[in-house]
């Protein structure tokens, strides 16, 4: 691995690293409670912030795919799956960013911060699919000592989870309630952990040097 492609992998590691504990953290019980709603979905706004930075490193580290070579398959799938993946934390900017401004209407709710999460949730899932693809073209659908098929399958549980929040956080037009608040909370803190530690395998191994 170059260094510096070893460089991005650790900087986009650490994006997804930050970015899902601070939604983890969030997703807390009691967590909004102690500190206010108002800090609450800022802890979100800035958690999504680093999954958008981390998406982008990903998105330059795929390079740009070669559609008309079938041996770069493999690479066509993995860009697609990295887009898909940088427009979800686009979205997620979208939502938790709008879910900061207060007063917000059922119908303004629903419109800028329900929607952009239930597309953000389900861009998150193509894409983990994507790489489910990929990682079965290139090794095999069941290798659970592979780090690569470990981390791709935890990404794909933890977009699954974070699909099921979504359906939690659907904002009920007659009386501005979350339909499941709990389900929304338990979707989200599960999705962040399994990214976590997605995230944790991504990193390259140290070699330490042999001095002898």
């Amino acid at each position: 691995m170059r260094w510096s492609e070893s460089v991005g992998i650790r900087r986009e590691s650490g994006g997804f690293v930050v970015g899902s504990l601070l939604f983890g953290l969030a997703a807390v019980p009691g967590y909004g409670q102690w500190v206010g709603t108002d800090l609450d979905n800022i802890t979100y706004f800035v958690g999504s912030l680093f999954f958008t930075a981390a998406g982008f490193i990903a998105l330059r580290l795929s390079g740009r795919p070669v559609p008309d070579s079938e041996s770069e398959r493999v690479e066509l799938y993995d860009w697609w799956a990295a887009a898909l993946q940088f427009v979800g934390t686009l979205l997620f900017n979208v939502s938790t960013g709008i879910a900061m401004v207060s007063g917000l209407t059922s119908s303004e709710a629903d419109r800028w911060v329900w929607r952009p999460d239930v597309f953000g949730s389900t861009a998150f899932l193509v894409a983990s699919a994507l790489a489910v693809v990929a990682t079965t073209e290139t090794d095999k659908l069941w290798d659970p000592h592979a780090r690569d098929w470990r981390s791709t399958w935890l990404n794909m549980i933890g977009s699954v989870a974070f699909g099921v929040s979504a359906v939690g956080a659907f904002v009920r037009p007659s009386t501005g309630q979350l339909a499941d608040a709990e389900v929304a909370n338990v979707g989200t803190f599960v999705g962040a952990l399994c990214f976590l530690a997605a995230a944790l395998l991504m990193r390259p191994l140290v070699r330490v040097p042999n001095i002898r």
